[in-house]
């Protein structure tokens, strides 16, 4: 597994931020750093805190900072507006698409937003903050001009009801479903250890070509369209070490489930993979006791996509494309991404 040796990093050897603000300038690349919320204000306000301070007012890595919120009903939106960086609702953004609620839809917005060449997307829900968590995931992007794409990967504690935190038991969908599908369908991509991770960072010119889950089935479907048209060598992966953050219920991670295989399954068909006689269910469906009672509790999901923002009228307003560039190479066949700028 040459792959996972080359492109396995940790975060300690990207630890010198003096030295990654220098590859920075010497690249001349914008950086934007990019938070998702629904209701996150027990932990948000820590998360800019930190991250502000280490990344954009001590060492200048980050050049715009900004959250994107599904219409929390909480105090976040007031933490964000008094923390000194931009706050979003995402239905203020390409109004003229509507807005859904989702973590895919608010980094879809986010990625029309947001103007950094490099885009890092983090959750918002981590109790164990560190600047690691965007600095490290950056640096490879940095300094090799051939990574398009860094997930991370960590321990995952198992937060209890209780308050009390196990050492293992995180990441179940990944090892359950996620891992299995892999190595039936994308062998070499079970070499991501965490496929799922919520902290990535992504180069625009790869972000921009690829349709967005609205929902859970984001990251999925991303590894798999990003592998399809660039392949392993597009991606690198990197230890944060741990990762402390609110654990889903196993109802919800059976509705999670259910929409990753949507995306999942829809990849299949159009990669000739796999074959179906008709339409897939949209409901999902769980059992529930409660006492002597039990019943079928019937929900629907649809893991709708918005399209690759090239194919986007306004997004190419915003960034205009030179004349002689195609809109959208995700439709053109398995060309490379266009080479990132480079500074003198």
């Amino acid at each position: 597994m040459s792959w996972l040796k080359s492109h396995t990093f940790h975060h300690r050897e990207f630890s010198d931020l003096e030295a990654l603000y220098l590859a920075k300038q010497r690249t001349g690349l914008k950086i934007s750093l990019c938070i998702p919320t629904l209701n996150e204000e027990k932990t948000i306000g820590e998360e800019i805190a930190v991250l502000k301070t280490a990344l954009m007012d001590r060492i200048p890595l980050i050049d715009e900072f900004a959250v994107v919120d599904s219409g929390s009903t909480d105090r976040t939106p007031e933490i964000c507006a008094s923390s000194g960086i931009n706050f979003f609702h995402s239905g203020d953004i390409l109004p003229g698409f509507g807005f859904k609620r989702g973590k895919g839809e608010n980094l879809w917005k986010g990625a029309y937003q947001l103007t950094g060449d490099i885009i890092c997307f983090v959750d918002a829900d981590i109790r164990n903050i560190h600047p690691r968590f965007v600095y490290a995931l950056i640096a490879p992007l940095l300094l090799d001009s051939n990574t398009q794409y860094v997930k991370s990967f960590y321990e995952r504690p198992l937060v209890q009801s209780s308050g009390d935190i196990r050492a293992s038991g995180g990441g179940r969908v990944t090892e359950i479903l996620v891992r299995p599908m892999f190595s039936l369908f994308y062998p070499e991509l079970t070499q991501l250890f965490q496929p799922l991770s919520g902290e990535y960072a992504v180069r625009r010119e790869v972000l921009e070509q690829i349709p967005f889950p609205v929902g859970y089935g984001v990251e999925t479907s991303h590894l798999l369209d990003v592998y399809e048209r660039w392949g392993m060598g597009a991606f690198a992966q990197v230890d944060l070490d741990k990762r402390i953050h609110r654990n889903q219920s196993t109802p919800a991670l059976g509705r999670m489930s259910f929409g990753i295989l949507q995306s999942l399954f829809s990849r299949l068909r159009a990669q000739g993979k796999m074959t179906t006689s008709g339409e897939l269910s949209s409901i999902y469906r769980a059992l529930e006791i409660a006492g002597p009672h039990y019943q079928e509790i019937q929900t629907e999901i649809i893991e709708e996509e918005r399209p690759p923002l090239v194919d986007v009228p306004e997004y190419l307003r915003r960034f205009p494309r030179p004349p002689a560039e195609p809109q959208s190479i995700i439709r053109g066949g398995a060309n490379p991404p266009p080479s990132p700028q480079r500074g003198g």
